[in-house]
């Protein structure tokens, strides 16, 4: 637990230590100052205070911004980064560039590391229609879940707790067992290989189960975020032509109970396989065409799981672009081995680690905890309610987590509640975030919550299958920005002109395993390809939309990149991606608006939602309040709970382009 302050004799041995070694640059005293207050009680306000004593003198315009971390001698030698590096026979710093100029190699590399369990393996790579059109492992025959089970069967798989509950521990060997199980339920019901099942519940020991159940039968899982009202799920449904939907009765959040099972009513007529909350008997009434989970749940225990192509999906997510219809992204049996690549190297998971990310199977990193955890032989941790308040605060302490994944809007919360600050983190070797920007003094806070680790800043998507731009444990950590892009993939920065620039639209070069091929209801090649500028070699670059600002050589020679936002219409709101056009189609429905436009704005934290709005007739200011509560009850039941309007701001009419576009940049920089 922490002090308030520190004692009268520790806060005179650090200013010692500040004074004795005013002389050494400020990144040497930084590491004094951090190794003596891990000794100590020190809140995070401690470290504060002492971070801005160091680097007091420090110039961002010559040294680019200053590092909240450096790595020592001990973690440089052990990192998972550090050992790959030397088997190839290259530096750290050199990695990322071998990686791809040696994509084949790299990602060969990956499956041997990985110990990934082909049945068929055949050549590594096929380009010869083009990078962008690339296959990776074109001729193998795999199914992924077959490789999350190598760990020691004793090993625990998943560590979790509800609130006021005992940890629940399950072994990597009791995971199987019920995956198999589930796997035969599946088969059993008459389900096939490549039909489609969704997912509509939390992230529970059960879930997680689930998932790999449908995946090792050779179906594809829906992945439906379990906050989404029924016209969304409706959507996702249909999009991706689900057979049936796994749910629980209502899940509980907050002390609250929330209709699972009545919004799936409210959204399909698709059968539903519905569990009892907790495990208990259900509290709801089925459907003839509905099932129960003790009726549907099948008691054999051995399963040898269905073989798949490498292209073959095994998940359906949905991630938001610029028109009102959801993008569908399959992943396929490879997108996994992206997930876990970059968990070992970026966020250093490694075998016997408790990995947690507050977050479901509806948002990529759901999967993504699972293969990045078990693929390396981890331990998944999960928390069965809000990550805040003191039940998570004990969880991550006594689960014993080693990597801690957050949203920057649940930072901002702990650090103004302090209530995390009662709590020993210090097991916690890698803090990562995603899923909006940071803020610099957010993230340093919650390095300070474990005494000082490192924060890994990851972004990508989707469509990626994880990051492309990120950090490494092997560089300095600068609060709120990234050190590194990811392995096996690169990037460059392209002005208006297109040419390359420390400050721009960032563009992907492919390929890379977790790359998209397809989208099921959009044109693949014109979502990402079309009109994008060429690269070294005549490849087509690949359109992400992320602005980004470079700092070129700036801490022993390693760059800093920092996030700018997006270029388009799609933001992040809390940490789940959607679109101008979901948000506007849901508002205009308000009574005596014309016309909406939706933009997010980040002032000094995490993006807001403000709305520009075009009124039938005038509106006195006194009645603002009114119109905003009317949108966000109309977001709340038709979009999504966790969706909150800001700030309403009343026009005479939207700014257009030439073809009548709505300059949704323009709005977004004034407001």
């Amino acid at each position: 637990m922490y002090h308030n302050e520190l004692s009268q004799n520790e806060q005179s041995q650090l200013d010692l230590l500040l004074t004795e070694h005013s002389e050494l640059p400020a990144i040497e005293r930084w590491r004094h100052c951090t190794h003596f207050l891990r000794g100590t009680a020190a809140r995070p306000s401690v470290y504060r205070d002492a971070w801005q004593r160091c680097f007091v003198d420090w110039s961002v315009r010559q040294w680019g911004p200053a590092p909240m971390w450096s790595p020592g001698p001990l973690k440089l030698k052990q990192a998972n980064l550090s050992r790959w590096a030397d088997f190839v026979g290259v530096s750290v710093h050199d990695f990322q560039s071998w990686s791809v100029e040696h994509r084949a190699q790299f990602w060969a590399d990956a499956v041997e590391r990985l110990g990934i369990d082909f049945s068929l393996r055949g050549p590594v790579l096929d380009d010869s229609e083009g990078p962008e059109q690339a296959r990776w492992f074109p001729e193998a025959s795999l199914n992924i879940v077959s490789s999350c089970f190598l760990a020691d069967p004793e090993q625990v798989a998943i560590v979790s707790q509800s609130p006021k509950c005992p940890l629940k521990k399950l072994t990597y060997q009791e995971l199987r067992r019920l995956t198999n199980q589930i796997s035969n339920s599946i088969v059993h019901a008459g389900f096939l290989p490549g039909d489609a099942l969704a997912v509509f519940m939390p992230m529970t020991q059960l879930s997680v189960a689930i998932y790999l159940g449908i995946v090792q039968a050779g179906c594809a899982v829906v992945s439906v975020a379990d906050s989404f009202a029924p016209p969304e799920i409706e959507t996702r449904l249909r999009v991706s032509r689900a057979k049936a939907v796994l749910t629980y009765d209502h899940q509980l959040r907050s002390g609250k109970a929330l209709p699972l099972f009545q919004r799936i009513v409210e959204a399909t007529d698709l059968p539903a396989i519905v569990i009892g909350c907790g495990g208990g008997s259900l509290s709801v009434e089925l459907r003839p065409q509905d099932q129960g989970w003790t009726d549907f749940l099948q008691p054999a225990s051995d399963f040898e799981p269905v073989l798949r192509g490498s292209d073959d999906p095994i998940n359906i997510l949905f991630s938001s672009g610029t028109t009102g219809e959801p993008k569908a992204i399959p992943w396929t049996q490879l997108t996994p081995i992206k997930c876990a690549v970059d968990g070992h190297l970026h966020q250093d998971i490694d075998e016997g680690q408790v990995c947690v990310w507050p977050t479901n199977l509806g948002w990529m990193m759901g999967p993504w905890l699972i293969f990045a955890s078990l693929l390396n032989r981890g331990t998944i941790g999960l928390y069965e309610d809000a990550p805040v308040g003191p039940g998570f605060g004990k969880f991550i302490q006594d689960a014993g987590v080693t990597m801690l994944g957050v949203v920057p809007t649940i930072v901002k919360a702990w650090r103004e509640s302090k209530e995390m600050e009662d709590y020993d983190w210090s097991k916690i070797a890698v803090f990562s975030s995603t899923g909006e920007s940071s803020q610099r003094d957010d993230m340093f806070y919650l390095s300070a919550l474990a005494r000082m680790k490192p924060v890994i800043e990851y972004c990508g998507g989707t469509e990626i299958g994880g990051g492309y731009v990120t950090s490494v444990v092997t560089s300095p950590n600068v609060p709120a920005a990234f050190n590194s892009p990811a392995m096996g993939l690169d990037f460059v920065i392209l002005d208006e002109d297109d040419h390359p620039a420390e400050s721009g639209e960032v563009f992907l070069i492919p390929p890379s395993i977790g790359l998209s091929s397809r989208l099921l209801n959009r044109d693949h090649a014109e979502t990402y390809y079309s009109a994008t500028p060429q690269w070294v070699g005549q490849t087509a670059l690949r359109r992400h939309g992320d602005h980004f600002q470079v700092y070129p050589s700036t801490i022993e020679g390693h760059s800093v990149w920092m996030a700018g936002g997006r270029v388009d219409d799609t933001m992040n709101l809390g940490g789940i991606k959607t679109s101008s056009a979901e948000i506007e189609r849901v508002l205009n429905q308000a009574e005596g608006v014309r016309e909406t436009a939706a933009v997010a704005v980040v002032d000094n934290g995490p993006s807001e939602l403000a709305v520009f709005v075009v009124l039938e007739d005038p509106l006195s200011e006194s009645n603002l309040p009114d119109l905003q509560r009317v949108m966000n009850g109309l977001l709340k039941t038709q979009l999504n709970p966790l969706f909150r309007v800001n700030r309403v701001v009343i026009s005479e009419n939207l700014p257009r382009t030439a073809s009548g576009k709505v300059m949704r940049r323009s709005l977004r920089d004034g407001a």
